[in-house]
């Protein structure tokens, strides 16, 4: 049993919740784990195997990163390999800031699944566990999605990419082994062995940690969107049953069915707004970030098409798929949580009229509430949803015109 679990005092209501929670939050243990974000489970000398795994992924993408940025500064002269380098370091500039606000999220991160494990344990009528399990699924389809999108990306990079680049033969007759991230050859000779093979592996095990941390945090997002939808839709469906009171416990009166709906729409609204909290920073590099590196990649596509490059041209289209559909993937999941929790008023259409006027009265507060719906913002300047998501293209897009007139 998880400790999360295990140390909440309530009498579980629901046999089934260490499965059902082993159902929904599996995939992102398994990406989450292995860069140090999700709360340890292991006691004694384990539970400093997070600290120890971000302290590692800090010293890799560090490693990596600089000498990138000196490469560009100080050797590299050609400006198009430099504007190639310089989107490959934005993008790990980037992900080094997003792994960096999910450590300082961590608590807060913690917090939002004790939570999360809380309801499951506490769901009470089947109809409500379907409800959550809907949405789960969904959660968990779209963790897996923006996972696999990522990662085949970062393996086709990391392998063919480095194949096609090969390598040369320079003016001294020495053959030059070329690195999909560039080195400063002032700090280290990386045409000797075994130094090129194990900066090779530091630099796939870089890729790796990028590639966790923007599939990571999207599957965050939709794990917490999923479960807020899932809760929303059971504040929905008590308000339906207001009245008639056919699947609340038995003999509980019109006050105490109101009290519950009010107190478990807040809960969500909260929690919401706890999740809006641990994401915003997140979600704000994502935004900017993406919007940058995808119009950097379209320019490479061109660039390769134009040389007839047939490899560079496959990787950089992949690369440029996996960003956008990952950045599809956080903008659908912010545009399903505000549709969701807008729909709260549109369940109020019920028999009202059978209702005290009291009851009425307190209806219309709940419609109030759902007024400000909840959403997943970046930095609080703009709300994840479909329509940012063409603000996005569109803004790429005009960066690629610019940069094809001024470069080209």
């Amino acid at each position: 049993m998880h400790p999360l679990i295990r140390n909440h005092g309530d009498q579980p209501r629901n046999p089934n919740y260490e499965k059902d929670i082993v159902y929904v939050t599996r995939h992102n243990k398994w990406v989450l784990n292995s860069i140090g974000i999700w709360p340890a489970v292991l006691k004694g000398i384990g539970q400093f195997l997070p600290k120890i795994a971000i302290g590692v992924s800090n010293l890799v993408l560090f490693f990596t990163l600089v000498q990138c940025v000196l490469h560009i500064i100080f050797e590299q002269k050609d400006p198009l390999l430099r504007l190639k380098i310089l989107g490959l370091t934005c993008f790990s500039f980037i992900s080094l800031m997003k792994y960096w606000a999910l450590t300082a999220r961590k608590s807060k991160i913690e917090h939002c699944i004790e939570l999360l494990y809380a309801d499951w344990k506490q769901v009470e009528f089947q109809r409500d566990r379907k409800l959550m399990l809907k949405y789960g699924k969904i959660g968990r389809k779209l963790t897996v999605y923006s996972a696999v999108f990522m990662y085949s990306g970062g393996i086709i990079y990391h392998t063919i990419m480095q194949y096609a680049i090969g390598s040369y033969v320079d003016e001294f007759n020495r053959t030059i082994k070329l690195l999909v991230y560039p080195t400063y050859s002032a700090l280290y000779d990386v045409q000797k062995s075994p130094v090129y093979e194990l900066v090779y592996i530091v630099q796939c095990m870089c890729g790796y940690v990028f590639d966790t941390v923007t599939a990571g945090a999207c599957g965050l997002a939709a794990l917490f969107a999923t479960h807020a939808c899932g809760q929303i839709d059971i504040v929905m469906s008590r308000i339906d049953d207001l009245i008639d009171g056919k699947f609340s416990e038995e003999n509980s009166s019109l006050n105490v069915r109101l009290m519950e709906i009010v107190q478990h729409h807040i809960r969500t609204l909260k929690f919401s707004a706890m999740v809006e909290t641990v994401l915003q920073e997140v979600c704000f590099l994502e935004f900017v970030g993406t919007t940058f590196v995808i119009c950097l990649l379209e320019y490479y596509c061109i660039v390769d098409w134009e040389q007839n490059n047939k490899i560079g041209l496959t990787t950089y289209s992949l690369l440029l798929t996996s960003l956008t559909f990952n950045m599809f993937l956080l903008c659908y999941i912010g545009e399903l949580l505000i549709e969701k929790s807008t729909n709260v008023r549109i369940s109020c259409m019920i028999d009202w009229y059978r209702l005290p006027a009291k009851t009425v009265r307190d209806l219309i507060l709940i419609i109030a509430m759902s007024n400000s719906p909840a959403k997943i913002s970046a930095g609080r300047i703009v709300d994840l949803s479909l329509s940012t998501f063409g603000s996005v293209l569109k803004t790429s897009f005009a960066y690629l015109n610019f940069l094809r007139t001024a470069v080209m």
